[in-house]
């Protein structure tokens, strides 16, 4: 149980961070919360990146077929991860709002 609440704290505060430092270098609001699907694919799925290249059919059904089989807990704390960097679109809205021309 306590592994569990760690690993969302620490999804939601590792990708809070990334995207927190994205937003600032690119000045791209909701960059990492749009490439996070592809980010969680990545994650979940045990197939190479050059294989969704070569055999994109079957790469993408296995994938697909992975994402379908994880666990609630997966699910929670991938989903901490994503509320993650739509905090930090929040944060950095507010920032910009409040005069802080560097976010």
């Amino acid at each position: 149980m306590i592994q569990f609440i760690v690993s969302i704290l620490l999804f939601f505060v590792i990708f809070f961070g990334l995207a927190f430092i994205l937003n600032m270098l690119l000045r791209r609001t909701w960059l990492l919360a749009v490439i996070y699907p592809f980010i969680v694919l990545i994650i979940v799925d045990d197939i190479s990146t050059v294989e969704y290249f070569t055999s994109p059919g079957e790469s993408f059904a296995q994938a697909f077929s992975r994402l379908t089989n994880i666990t609630a807990a997966d699910i929670t704390i991938l989903l901490a991860g994503f509320i993650g960097t739509i905090v930090s679109g929040f944060v950095i809205r507010l920032l910009r709002r409040s005069g802080y021309q560097m976010f």
